[in-house]
C-alpha cells in the first residue's frame, strides 16, 4: 500500500467528517503526534501519527511553505 505524502500546512481529508459537518482539516503541528485543526469550527485535535496515516483519506489542499 501506497505511503500517503503530507506535509505541514496541507489541508487534509479524513475518513470521517467531524461532528460541526466539515471533512476539511489544517495540518498545524508534525512529529510522533499530528495535530490537525478543523476547517469549520477550528478545534483541534492531537492524534499519534499511525492513527493519522490510517485515518487519512487524501490531501486536499498543499500548504505553503514557510520560510
Amino acid at each position: 500500500m501506497e505511503k500517503k505524502q503530507f506535509d505541514l500546512n496541507d489541508i487534509v481529508e479524513m475518513k470521517k467528517p467531524h461532528p460541526c459537518g466539515t471533512n476539511a482539516w489544517k495540518v498545524i503541528r508534525m512529529g510522533m503526534d499530528i495535530r490537525i485543526k478543523c476547517t469549520g469550527c477550528n478545534h483541534s485535535v492531537l492524534i499519534p501519527r499511525r492513527e493519522f496515516e490510517r485515518k487519512l483519506k487524501k490531501v486536499l489542499q498543499k500548504g505553503e511553505k514557510e520560510e
